[in-house]
């Protein structure tokens, strides 16, 4: 239960005012993988909270109050990368260490930066050729900058937050 209760509120903290890319999307999707029992939840579980968290947004768009689409065309690509950081921290979970942690928070930065600006790409803004493409991704250093503190930030609460809660029933349960 509490790996289910952090990954809505990682999702959640998306509504909270946020530099852009600064938030708990990749987190979520690796605490989840790493963290829930059973492999098809630990993807569909952190999906249904992002999916929920898009809910909102688009609730909070149509009403005036943010400025922030919850749904936009290039969905399809942040929940393919969003899957794909799940895969990521599947592969933490085979054999969980900090190190592969870290290296996995890394590797999924990456990956979604690679996948939704690929997808950016697609949509036509920086043109079809080679020059456009490295455009498109020169364009989104500043947000990758961001996602990457973002991504550092949110694992590092939510697995911080994961130990100190099983700790805290542990030390409950033993009284």
């Amino acid at each position: 239960m509490i790996e289910i209760l952090l990954v809505f509120l990682g999702a959640l903290s998306r509504l909270v005012p946020h530099l852009p890319n600064f938030t708990a999307v990749s987190a979520v999707a690796l605490y989840g993988a790493t963290k829930l029992d059973d492999r098809k939840q630990a993807v569909w579980i952190p999906v249904l909270a992002m999916l929920i968290s898009d809910s909102v947004m688009e609730v909070m768009y149509r009403a005036g109050l943010s400025p922030i689409q919850g749904f936009h065309g290039g969905m399809g690509y942040v929940y393919a990368a969003f899957i794909v950081v799940s895969c990521i921290g599947m592969w933490i979970r085979s054999a969980f260490s900090y190190g592969r942690l870290a290296l996995g928070t890394l590797s999924a930065s990456l990956s979604f930066f690679i996948i939704t600006n690929f997808g950016v790409w697609l949509g036509g803004w920086y043109g079809y050729t080679l020059e456009g493409l490295t455009a498109c991704y020169i364009a989104a250093i500043p947000f990758f900058r961001n996602q990457l503190a973002g991504d550092i930030f949110f694992v590092a609460l939510l697995f911080g937050a994961d130990a100190l809660l099983r700790a805290f029933v542990a030390k409950k349960q033993t009284i």
